[in-house]
């Protein structure tokens, strides 16, 4: 139930902002091919779809072509989600996410709980941090480690962390890992320029989660977990422009979630998520509810890694 103008902007009555038609972007995102590497999409094309600027640096906050701050959202359409039971794999957004971010294991970023429904049976449910407009984390925080961003993000500056664990605590979603030991880093890491924007590489004694992954979409590309997924169950989108796309289609945000009576996890928080849900258990992908189990997530970077180790949460 949307509760707030700044989560969810009034409809419009096209995509305004625009400067390719929504054919156009549907072209361009249809261009890049799922899987962990990042969608070949040429970034003057997309940001042109978007109608935005790239941000430079952190400290920047992406506008739209009004002049106004984007403000990242996602929608999962669970309808779409089977938990990947019909490509006989544990879940690809899961596996995109520890992929591209080089997650240790046994961290999962967006995870993909099963959860019983009321009549039997089960639903999959990929949740990854939900990006709050009102975080307990960002408010328990006593040295300002983790905090908002303009663009309504949810970031870590693990340079600043204390490895407190306060912020684990306030979360109501589970959403945040610790580090507990140093982490293997794989070859492809070595050289990655720290950002709180991607944690890479990881730093022991030091809180981890979804970044949300900003920069990607500033750079023209997809967030890794909506690539991965083969169902195409994942939106990104910016409330601001009032567009979200998983890659194959492209809709107006607030009459895709009032369409479809989307909701958010725990709303009686007063949280304000910028994660929303479409309910559903797989039904228009064909997955019967009572299909139980999924696949077990694997870490397959680090098993190329000397050193790599699995420690506790």
């Amino acid at each position: 139930m949307v509760d707030d103008q700044r989560d969810v902007p009034a409809p419009r009555p096209r995509l305004d902002g625009l400067q390719i038609g929504r054919r156009g972007f549907l072209r361009v995102i249809a261009l890049g091919a799922l899987g962990f590497a990042p969608l070949p999409i040429l970034p003057s094309l997309i940001r042109a779809a978007l109608g935005g600027s790239v941000v430079r640096s952190m400290g920047d906050a992406a506008r739209a072509p009004s002049g106004r701050i984007r403000q990242w959202t996602m929608i999962i359409d669970l309808r779409h989600c089977d938990g990947c039971q019909s490509v006989g794999k544990p879940p690809q957004c899961t596996a995109a996410c520890i992929q591209g971010h080089f997650a240790p294991e046994p961290m999962e970023w967006i995870e993909v709980f099963e959860g019983d429904l009321p009549g039997g049976g089960t639903q999959f449910i990929p949740t990854p941090c939900q990006q709050c407009q009102n975080p307990p984390c960002v408010n328990v925080c006593p040295v300002a480690a983790t905090f908002s961003t303009p663009e309504g993000t949810v970031l870590i500056d693990q340079d600043r962390c204390i490895g407190c664990r306060i912020c684990m605590a306030a979360c109501p979603y589970d959403r945040r890992f610790f580090n507990w030991g140093k982490a293997p880093v794989p070859p492809e890491a070595q050289l990655a320029r720290y950002s709180a924007e991607h944690q890479v590489p990881a730093k022991r004694g030091t809180v981890m989660k979804c970044d949300f992954c900003p920069d990607m979409i500033r750079s023209g590309t997809l967030p890794y977990c909506v690539q991965g997924c083969p169902k195409h169950a994942i939106y990104y989108g910016d409330l601001e422009e009032d567009v979200a796309t998983n890659g194959e289609e492209v809709v107006a945000a607030s009459r895709f979630l009032s369409g479809n009576q989307a909701y958010r996890l725990k709303e009686n928080l007063g949280t304000k998520p910028r994660v929303y849900y479409v309910a559903g258990h797989g039904e228009a992908v064909g997955r019967d509810a009572f299909a139980k189990g999924r696949m077990p997530t694997k870490w397959p970077w680090a098993e190329t890694v000397n050193g790599a180790k699995t420690w506790k949460r």
